[in-house]
């Protein structure tokens, strides 16, 4: 706003010549966050639902779950759902340092974003976009798709704790994960991958894993696990739909990524997270989880189409 102060009052009268005037009419447009999903409906002409979720880091993936839910209920045949996100500017990059949410690892860039590792210290600011295409099955077969497998199991749940904090005890991502077993009718030794949030932050690896074993009990200990946002960064609300579809990848290639930089194991992180090498190891049905500020859950089931 131009605007000036004389004698300790605001002069409005240079706002209105001047303010106006340097304010374009598209300025307030991109303050709406469903313009994306709007521009995108008028490329494709889609003009079945059209929303946004603004869950912070668990974002695209409960627009991958909320896409899922909508095919189901029957209101579209098919869903372009996903999310793209970049916080690599000074206002993005300023706020997670003083939340102290960052690495501060300097010296060593490439090993700084080190998840369930005992020295981490913060994550590292990624950027990205991914989508999927989610059809119903029969739609897609009808037209010949090539089917990459399916959307199982979807959990979301809230801490109802604190905006920046996760729960102490893992109460809600527990459960959110309990909730994407029981949709998908899995069992936990049905699940043979866990994609973690695993953001390299010390309670977040810490009370991640303390999920992952309140949900799967005993099985935890034998479910490999890893976190690609050691290799990727985190790309905030972009990450789930990227990490969805390495779930996908895995299940296609029978390979799992690892997580990189693991050097020193947490006594408080003691599962298996595939350390420092991809593992070759068949992979029918993966679980992603998204967790976000606002105490927000997310769980995904992605499964090998069985034709």
């Amino acid at each position: 706003v131009a605007a000036s102060q004389r004698n300790g009052e605001l002069d409005m009268g240079v706002f209105a010549k001047e303010g106006m005037k340097r304010f374009h009419p598209q300025q307030e447009l991109e303050q709406e966050p469903n313009m994306t999903a709007g521009h995108l409906a008028s490329i494709f002409n889609a003009q079945g639902p059209n929303l946004n979720c603004l869950t912070a880091c668990a974002a695209s993936s409960q627009a991958i779950g909320e896409a899922v839910e909508i095919i189901r209920r029957d209101d579209a045949d098919i869903m372009l759902s996903g999310g793209a996100h970049s916080m690599i500017h000074p206002f993005g990059v300023t706020g997670f340092n003083l939340l102290t949410a960052l690495s501060t690892n300097n010296e060593n860039p490439r090993g700084a974003s080190r998840p369930f590792d005992l020295n981490r210290d913060g994550f590292v600011l990624g950027e990205g976009a991914g989508m999927l295409i989610l059809e119903e099955l029969e739609h897609a077969k009808q037209r010949g798709a090539t089917i990459l497998g399916e959307i199982t199991g979807y959990g979301s749940t809230a801490d109802a704790y604190r905006i920046t904090d996760t729960h102490p005890e893992g109460r809600g991502a527990a459960a959110c994960i309990r909730m994407a077993l029981a949709d998908a009718k899995l069992n936990p030794e049905d699940i043979h991958y866990v994609n973690a949030h695993g953001t390299s932050t010390d309670v977040n690896d810490k009370v991640e894993t303390m999920a992952i074993k309140m949900a799967f009990g005993e099985q935890a200990y034998k479910i490999p696990v890893s976190s690609i946002k050691s290799m990727m960064g985190h790309l905030i609300g972009a990450a789930g739909a990227v990490e969805g579809i390495t779930c996908l990848l895995a299940i296609q290639r029978g390979l799992l990524p690892p997580t990189m930089n693991y050097e020193t194991p947490d006594p408080n992180c003691d599962l298996d997270y595939i350390p420092n090498a991809a593992r070759k190891v068949p992979a029918r049905n993966c679980l992603s989880n998204s967790f976000g500020f606002g105490g927000q859950n997310i769980s995904l089931i992605f499964s090998a189409y069985k034709p």
